[in-house]
Formats: structure tokens, sequence, C-alpha cells
């Protein structure tokens, strides 16, 4: 993966670091559960101003970052909170190892009993899995410095010879991508679908806008988790970068992400920037609007790629509905559909100097879901024409909407991370 976050961010030497001795492990990206699920504490609430600035990164390479809220367990503290790993703890599992369900003190962090103190999910690297030994560092590195609550909170970790493992906050929903995909009794209402496209661009607003950015670079469904309130939070920073300093307008790194969700000109030339991952929330949010996967090999043609298939229809308030999800069974606005169809647009971008930051489209989406935003809304379509060609919510983009962009991403150099 290169270095963990790029020789552009500022180390602060305030902060010491632990080195870690054990050799690297498999440089091969990490792939993840369907059934990622990570946690719900409570969580001090953090505006997207108040939360930490500035993160410090490590010196060299394999260094964990000294935090003082994260704990270092022991592998003995964790088999215990775990009751010894036992089959009927786990929660999920994927190419980077095991997550399992377990208990700690709220205090002292020590491990419960079953069913009391705090509930805890712990990722179990395999030895020979997915997830390299830097990507693990990174995560921890990240999580550990920044607090939001849209990021999902990382409690501690465990380092002792081969054995790498990370303590979260549990998330009792699970993952966004199996509300969207799985088919259950209660499929997300639309209400709900704003509420949770509205936390997951809040975590990447606040990234993007931190003094030291981070771009996330790996944003998808699976890797949003929602609380017992569905509150999304984002997790899996092993992929995480430090943004762009100085004059530099991008951070050249290799090509690492998940098929279907990368922007296309990071896939085409390895040049990342925070625009990168609002082309990742654009998928999301068609995903959220439209029931389908990002990359679906179980359809024909145009269809396995749902960007190709759905831009056309993004524009065309008669045709819309033919992308709406059918579990949703009409029971949606059609002037909020239209309006958020018309973000998804803007996101998709060809052009990455196009798309919103991500704080604008967090206020697109706040105001969709504020009643008194409904008149807004309403002025904002009234100027649409017939045309195929999506009006942007953005006042002062309005150039944006004389030209639709040609259809995104036609070729993918195969990643082999796609957890």
């Amino acid at each position: 993966m290169g270095n963990c976050f790029g020789s552009s961010a500022r180390v602060d030497t305030t902060f010491s670091s632990h080195n870690i001795s054990a050799s690297e492990a498999s440089r091969i990206p990490s792939r993840k559960s369907n059934s990622s699920v990570l946690s719900s504490l409570s969580i001090p609430y953090y505006s997207r101003k108040s939360s930490v600035d500035t993160l410090s990164t490590p010196r060299s390479e394999g260094k964990i970052l000294f935090s003082p809220n994260v704990k270092s367990f022991s592998f003995n503290e964790l088999k215990s909170a775990t009751r010894n790993f036992r089959p009927d703890s786990l929660l999920g599992e994927g190419g980077f190892g095991y997550v399992f369900k377990g208990w700690i003190d709220e205090h002292s962090l020590t491990a419960a009993k079953p069913g009391s103190g705090m509930v805890i999910a712990v990722k179990k690297l395999k030895p020979e899995g997915f997830q390299g030994h830097k990507e693990w560092v990174t995560e921890v590195n990240y999580l550990g410095q920044l607090r939001h609550q849209n990021l999902v909170k990382l409690v501690g970790y465990c380092i002792e010879g081969d054995d790498r493992l990370l303590v979260y906050e549990f998330m009792p929903k699970g993952s966004l991508e199996n509300h969207i995909f799985r088919r259950g009794p209660q499929p997300l209402t639309w209400s709900t679908r704003i509420k949770v496209a509205i936390g997951a661009a809040r975590g990447l607003a606040f990234l993007h806008d931190a003094k030291e950015q981070v771009i996330y670079r790996d944003f998808k469904a699976s890797n949003i988790l929602l609380d017992g309130e569905f509150n999304a939070k984002l997790s899996d920073f092993g992929l995480a970068k430090a943004g762009p300093t100085g004059d530099r307008t991008h951070v050249s790194t290799q090509v690492i992400g998940t098929q279907g969700y990368a922007a296309p000109e990071y896939v085409a030339t390895g040049r990342l920037t925070s625009r990168s991952d609002v082309y990742s929330f654009g998928v999301v949010l068609l995903e959220l609007l439209s029931g389908r996967r990002a990359l679906d090999k179980t359809k024909v043609g145009v269809e396995q790629n749902l960007v190709d298939w759905a831009k056309p229809y993004l524009g065309d308030k008669r045709r819309l509905f033919r992308i709406m999800d059918t579990k949703l069974e009409g029971q949606y606005p059609q002037k909020g559909a239209y309006t958020a169809a018309n973000l998804a647009w803007q996101c998709l971008s060809n052009e990455p100097k196009l798309r919103p930051r991500m704080s604008e489209v967090l206020a697109a989406l706040e105001e969709l879901q504020a009643p008194k935003g409904a008149n807004k809304v309403s002025r904002i379509e009234h100027r649409a024409t017939s045309s195929s060609v999506p009006v942007s919510p953005f006042r002062h983009r309005s150039s944006l909407s004389v030209t639709p962009s040609a259809s995104p991403l036609q070729a993918y150099h195969k990643s082999p991370r796609g957890r």
C-alpha cells in the first residue's frame, strides 16, 4: 500500500509512538465480510468543527501513535471478553478474518460477563488474510486520533506476536449493505435512507474539511455501519490517505479500492483527491435510491454497472421511477427523489472539479430532510426543463446543468481488494 499516511502529512512530535517489531503481513488489500457488524456505544456529540482537526502521523511505517482514547489490550483480555472466541460469539467473517461479539467493563475496560457492561466487536485478523499489517496500523492511527459521531469508535487494539486485533464499539444494525441488498421483513424506508445518507455525508465532510485533510478512499455500503437508531458511521480506515498539502492538487498512489465505487480518474491515473470520495458517495446514493449493487454480475449488459445503467434516468422526472427501489413500493416523495437523483448525478460527474464538495452535498441532503426546506427544493426543481439534463442543486454551479457527463468508468483496472 505504500506509506500509510503519505509523505505530505505533517508530523506532530508531541505524540509518542509504539514501534512494531513483527514482520509485515501481506500487502494485498483487505476484504470485508458482508455481515460486518461493529457498534453503538454512547459517544459524546462532536460537531463538524469541534473534533480533532490535526492528525498526527508516524515518522515511519509500522508505528502506532499514542492516543489517550485507545487502549492497548492483551490477547488474554480479549480472549476472556469474547469467551475464548467461541463460535456463538461470531458476528461475521471475511477475507481479513473474523469479528466476534464481546463484553468489557465500561470504566475499567476489562473483560465482563456476557450481557453486562459495554458491548464490543473484536476483529481478529487471519495471519494469512487479506488485510496487511500496514492497513491495520493505518486504521489504528486514524481512528485512534479522530473522534466524530459519524466515525465508528475504536476502543482499542491488540498486537502480540502474529496476532492483530481491533476493538470497536458494537453497531447493532450492522452494515448498510445488509439492509439494502438482502431481503428482509423490513426494507429501509425513504426517510431512513436519507438519514443514513446524511450521516455518511457528515462523516466524509468532517474528514475532508479537517485541518489535515483525510481522503477515505474506500467509501461503500459495506463500510457504512448503523447503530440502533440507524445513525451511520464510517468504518474500516485501512486505505485512508492524508490529502494533498501546499500547492499539490492530488496524491499519487497505488490504485486500490473496490470495483464499482472508485472514481474513473483515480482508476486511470492513480491521482487521488477528495473528489474521488465524492464520486464514491454518488454511487452509494444511487444504491440507496435503486436498491441495486454498484456491480451485479447477475444482471445482463449495461445493467451490470449501476452507474452506467442509472445515469440516463437521473435527470428525467418521468422515467426516474424505473430505477427506484421496488421495495419502497412507491412510498417516497417524487420531488425529493428527483432532487436526490440530481445530487447523485452531480457527484458522478466525469470531471472531478465539477463534483460538489462533501460539505455542499451534506447541506443539500439536510435541506431535503428538513420540512422547512420543502419550498426551497420546489424552487430548485422548478427550474428543471423537460430535457434529460439534471439541474444542479448548487446555485453557484449552474454551469453543471449545461452538458451531461459522458458514461463513466467504461473500464476498470481490476483491484485485488474487492472486499
